[in-house]
């Protein structure tokens, strides 16, 4: 057996008791120490294999399983956690800078007519008391209210003027159909006497509780909603 074949031997078994090999082995004393070496090495780890295990072994590997995955629960929900709160941060800035900002009263009410543009096909016939309900709902009107019936009232609603509770109406004009808006006086609110777009005209006047907007295509219906409004709200 030459030395390469019988290290092979020696490396997988070297308890081997072939005949090739133990007379390959006496052949050299630096062998037979090898082998012994082997041998001895492989005593070391038998021992090392046989050492008991603990009763429970198995229950605290289960517990530190359960330990690290709480632990990463815990990193990812307090990342979820501060995410949300983040989020809820910028959300009530955002809600603040918008309560503070000035609001152009003309450019909100335009917009709101495109908005609920299926106010101009309703027509729920609204009595001027069922307005002053409502005005009085609001709480932020002081006592205004209609002492009469303004002409006919084809739609009523409240609406939200930037955070700002307001009411909706669509009323009837000369000819047409006019929207008129009723916001509660605030200091950011920018009133323009006169606004419109490549549709709507739009006015708008100030009482002593509210801002009235008016807007429609034609500016003699505002003329005639505006002089029903003057004679008829307090």
């Amino acid at each position: 057996m030459d030395e390469l074949k019988f290290r092979r031997q020696a490396y997988g078994e070297p308890n081997c008791q072939d005949d090739d090999f133990l007379a390959a082995m006496k052949a050299a004393p630096e062998r037979e120490a090898f082998i012994n070496d082997l041998k001895k090495l492989d005593k070391k780890l038998d021992r090392a294999f046989k050492i008991d295990v603990p009763e429970d072994l198995a229950a605290k590997l289960l517990l530190n399983q359960q330990l690290h995955q709480h632990q990463s629960q815990r990193r990812k929900s307090g990342f979820t956690l501060a995410l949300v709160a983040s989020v809820a941060f910028i959300a009530g800035i955002s809600f603040t800078l918008l309560r503070m900002a000035p609001v152009d009263l003309g450019q909100h009410a335009l917009a709101h007519v495109y908005h609920e543009s299926k106010a101009l096909s309703t027509d729920q016939n609204v009595s001027f008391n069922d307005v002053n309900f409502q005005l009085a709902s609001m709480g932020t009107t002081g006592n205004a209210q209609f002492t009469q019936q303004p002409g006919k009232v084809y739609y009523s609603t409240f609406c939200d003027f930037q955070g700002v509770k307001s009411l909706h109406l669509v009323m009837q004009g000369e000819q047409g159909k006019v929207t008129l808006f009723i916001v509660p006086v605030e200091e950011r609110m920018v009133l323009e006497q006169v606004f419109a777009d490549n549709k709507y005209q739009g006015e708008g006047f100030e009482t002593d509780n509210a801002y009235m907007l008016l807007v429609g295509e034609n500016i003699n219906d505002l003329s005639y909603v505006k002089k029903e409004i003057q004679q008829t709200f307090i």
